[in-house]
């Protein structure tokens, strides 16, 4: 019955895919999903199955349950079926649709429990942000399991995923970098996977993790479940299904002419002066109906300037760039979520993964590079059955961008409006207060801030001490001897004679403004003084 009631299902066996035919298919299907499924307000279709229909088990019914869910959505109505009997998916849908869970329930439902420690499923996915949003989902719809889940990503110390793994864990969800040091290192076992999940994969293969991927998938055991999800099927992608998995089920949960962007998002697109930018943004954020909000920049240095220039102004900002430690990147995000800031400010890349259904406004500060960048920011905004608002400011170097990606989209918008942050209709447009000024009211200033939010040690509270050349050794560590950029230098000077000729073999304690001006010498300074033959001789003032 529910084969029956699927939306687009297209059942390729490995040996007739045809990759121009898909790739033609999916043009125009945004390119990263990361939905965090468990909603209880999430929009379902009331004619939808329930998770209990689909036959999952009923300690991940009940979790689920508790989290308001009960009725899949469309991917996952579509995959379930396929998915729980361990056949090989290929799984496709917009963003905002519940990816997650498409692959967890039944990684979750084929797990043997209590497992022996060993990893039975691994989960591969292309960002940070992504692999703990995963980890959070599934480690909420599998409470009643009594499973372990294990998040493994660079950015932080060995120490403690060595000590997780150690301790055993039944599902590692990971980046492929770290994945890979730690299987080398034998820390990771992956002889007893079973069960194998590529989520992102085109993103894994634009951030060029593909030829990590495949050396991953040597590891794992021939005899297992792969389940590929993907927004786009690009021919690498195509010939990585082909390789690696077995007569795959390619599941679209979409109709073929669906837009690649949210109907329920409206976009402002306006030609934008660059020195005019901060103010134009800093009235943008006092939109009517405004919660939080996501701004997107090209560079780190513009995302951390801007977010510097928005906490200056009075708003609640934080930054997530590849500059900042791993950290600092998790406390702007749990800031976020939990509302303490309402602005955050972020690269391309570190948004990656990054999934809060209340996002109001994403503002373009800078133009996207191309159309799946395009989708892929505003697709922050939009989510769950909610409205959004989409603004792109275009500066005068960037028409052409801009252009290339209205007529890709076709959005109908090939000339913005060239605006300024006095311009009327930006503040009819947005609902933007009259007198509105480019710093927040006092009134307005109602969140904690960043500085609200603590920072998780990642470091276990150790002091790393840097030394060139390489760590310290124990001993050196215990040694109260001073580094070499540190350590006081003795210097040498020459006595000069009347002429101005330096005298061979004489030796002098220079004066304190001549210390500074000479060069150290590589002999450590002496705590004895000596004095000159000059001195030795002269009689003592006592």
């Amino acid at each position: 019955m529910v084969r029956e009631r699927l939306i687009t299902l297209t059942a390729e066996v490995e040996a007739h895919l045809d990759p121009v035919a898909l790739e033609h298919s999916e043009a125009g299907v945004p390119e990263e999903d990361t939905s965090h499924p468990l909603q209880a307000n999430a929009p379902v279709r009331t004619d939808s199955p329930t998770f209990a229909e689909l036959g999952v088990r009923n300690e991940i019914v009940k979790a689920l349950g508790e989290a308001g869910i009960e009725r899949a959505f469309a991917i996952q109505e579509l995959t379930l079926p396929i998915a729980l009997a361990g056949d090989d998916v290929i799984g496709q849908a917009r963003t905002g649709t519940g990816k997650t869970l498409g692959f967890g329930v039944p990684l979750l439902h084929r797990l043997d429990t209590p497992g022996d420690g060993t990893p039975q499923a691994l989960v591969v996915v292309p960002t940070r942000e992504l692999c703990l949003q995963v980890t959070h989902d599934l480690t909420d719809a599998s409470k009643h399991l009594g499973v372990k889940v294990a998040a493994i990503y660079g950015g932080i110390p060995y120490e403690r995923q060595i000590a997780q793994l150690r301790k055993g864990v039944d599902v590692v969800i990971g980046t492929p970098g770290r994945l890979l040091d730690l299987a080398e290192q034998r820390h990771l076992v992956l002889g007893k996977v079973r069960m194998l999940v590529l989520d992102e994969a085109d993103e894994m293969l634009d951030l060029g993790f593909l030829p990590d991927i495949e050396r991953i998938l040597t590891m794992v055991p021939d005899q297992r479940q792969t389940m590929l999800f993907s927004a786009t099927m690009p021919g690498p992608i195509i010939t990585l299904a082909r390789t690696f998995l077995k007569q795959p089920t390619h599941i679209r949960a979409e109709e073929n002419d669906a837009g690649a962007t949210h109907e329920r998002t409206k976009q402002f697109v306006y030609r934008a002066h660059s020195l005019d930018k901060p103010e134009m943004l800093a009235r943008v954020l006092q939109a009517r109906d405004r919660g939080l909000s996501m701004i997107f920049a090209r560079t780190k240095r513009t995302a951390q300037k801007v977010a510097d220039d928005l906490t200056e102004r009075g708003f609640a900002a934080a930054a997530v760039h590849g500059d900042l430690g791993q950290g600092a990147r998790e406390k702007a995000l749990r800031a976020f979520r939990n509302g303490k800031v309402d602005v955050l400010v972020a690269t391309d890349v570190a948004a990656r993964g990054i999934d809060i259904d209340d996002v109001t406004h994403v503002i373009n500060y800078q133009c996207p590079e191309d159309e799946k960048t395009y989708v892929h920011r505003i697709g922050r905004t939009g989510r769950a059955g909610r409205e959004g608002v989409a603004v792109t400011f275009v500066d005068w170097d960037e028409t052409t961008r801009w252009k290339s990606v209205n007529e890709l989209l076709n959005l109908g918008i090939d000339e913005p409006v060239e605006t300024y942050s006095t311009s009327d209709h930006l503040f009819e447009d947005l609902g933007i207060p009259s007198g509105s000024t480019g710093r927040l009211p006092l009134s307005h200033r109602t969140r904690a801030g960043l500085d609200a939010e603590e920072e998780e040690k990642l470091d276990n509270g150790k002091r790393k001490r840097r030394r060139r050349g390489g760590s310290k050794s124990g001993a050196d560590q215990a040694a109260p001897e001073a580094s070499e950029e540190t350590r006081p230098k003795r210097t040498r000077s020459r006595t000069r004679s009347r002429a101005g000729v330096p005298v061979e073999g004489q030796q002098a304690e220079p004066t304190a403004p001549e210390a500074a001006d000479k060069p150290a010498s590589d002999k450590p300074r002496r705590r004895r003084r000596r004095r000159s033959s000059a001195e030795q001789a002269a009689p003592s003032a006592d």
